[in-house]
C-alpha cells in the first residue's frame, strides 16, 4: 500500500467539491430564480460526496 501518488490524485476530488460548494454558497447569495436552483445542485455536490465516502467505508 506504500505507492506513490501525485498531487493532483490526492487533492483534486477535495479541491473540486471546495470550488463547487463555495460556488453555490456565491450563487445562492447573489440571485433568485434560476440561480437558486443552480446553487442547490452545487450545495448538494459535498453532501453526496460525504454520502458516498460513508457507504464506500461500511463495505
Amino acid at each position: 500500500m506504500n505507492r506513490s501518488r501525485s498531487l493532483s490524485t490526492i487533492f483534486g476530488w477535495p479541491l473540486l467539491i471546495l470550488v463547487t460548494g463555495l460556488a453555490g454558497l456565491v450563487i445562492a447569495l447573489t440571485g433568485d430564480g434560476w440561480r437558486d436552483v443552480a446553487a442547490w445542485i452545487a450545495l448538494s455536490v459535498p453532501v453526496l460526496a460525504v454520502i458516498r465516502a460513508m457507504r464506500a467505508r461500511h463495505r
